[in-house]
């Protein structure tokens, strides 16, 4: 038997963001500087998954909120855009590379997730074709460069969730966001508009579509900061809102919840909104990016 360690590759280094960590260390410091640091320390952040030429300067506003003195692991839940999937899946992998360093994933507490009974293992191939936990890795190696021999990762695919199951898993994970050493990756971009997403919606009082698309993201941003997953749920249902990582999102907000029974007070903030471009008329598209902090008390 041999003991290679498993890795997944950077596989999208090299189109979506550069290949070059010096480059891309100069890009992450460049956007990095332009945040404020409002927030801090932040126990969970929520963060778009585009090419960084799109996203990276509103990622930037959550990552500024990481306090890397505090953080020993980071749980990425990211939405699975390649495989049905209709629970969480773990990595095969036990590193993820970047250009910058290697991440290591967190072997315990993947072993005590597995224990439940509640996952599946996805292949290397689906979480090397799969961008949204990718995209968020040279963030977090960034955000976390001052201590990055003392903090691992917690890879989590989260798939087409029922409800129920956001419930589940939202209680499963509430005990690792109740502890301060832990940070919370929530990998979704918003409105994906256009008819290239089969989506279209359109409301003629906000005047442009692209303010229409502003205020129906703004609209579940605002939910989102009530921290209520039901309110979260209904307003997906009235409106289809093309939120990707609406399933990471509900069990946040689900895990959250299990937390406010305890008496624990949070408050959960957006910073930082941004649209790819600005949609006129029925032949454009555009996807939203939104930045958010959740403050635990």
């Amino acid at each position: 038997m041999s003991n290679r360690v498993v890795c997944r590759e950077a596989s999208h280094a090299g189109s979506w963001y550069t290949a070059t960590g010096s480059q891309l260390n100069a890009q992450l410091e460049g956007w990095l500087s332009q945040a404020q640091t409002t927030k801090r320390p932040a126990r969970a952040i929520i963060t778009p998954h585009a090419g960084y030429t799109y996203c990276g300067a509103c990622a930037a506003f959550a990552y500024k909120q990481v306090d890397p003195s505090i953080t020993r692991r980071v749980f990425i839940l990211g939405p699975s855009h390649h495989v049905p999937l209709s629970r969480c899946a773990l990595s095969p992998a036990e590193v993820y590379r970047t250009p910058l360093y290697d991440l290591r994933i967190d072997q315990k507490v993947y072993a005590d997730l597995w224990k439940t009974g509640m996952f599946e293992r996805m292949t290397l191939q689906t979480d090397e074709e799969e961008h949204s936990i990718e995209m968020q890795l040279p963030y977090i190696a960034k955000a976390m460069e001052s201590h990055k021999d003392d903090f691992a990762i917690v890879p989590i695919l989260v798939g087409a969730l029922s409800e129920s199951k956001e419930q589940d898993y939202g209680k499963l994970l509430s005990k690792y966001l109740a502890d301060p050493s832990n940070l919370f990756v929530i990998s979704s971009d918003f409105c994906h508009w256009g008819q290239r997403f089969r989506y279209t919606y359109y409301d003629d009082a906000q005047g442009e579509i692209y303010s229409s698309i502003e205020h129906l993201d703004k609209m579940g941003m605002s939910i989102i900061e009530q921290l209520d997953p039901i309110s979260f749920s209904n307003y997906l249902k009235k409106y289809r809102n093309t939120i990707c990582g609406r399933h990471p999102i509900g069990v946040l907000l689900n895990a959250v919840e299990e937390l406010k029974k305890n008496g624990i007070d949070m408050n959960c903030s957006f910073l930082n909104y941004a649209q790819s471009s600005q949609c006129r008329n029925w032949q454009d598209s555009s996807v939203s990016y939104a930045a958010g902090a959740l403050i635990v008390h």
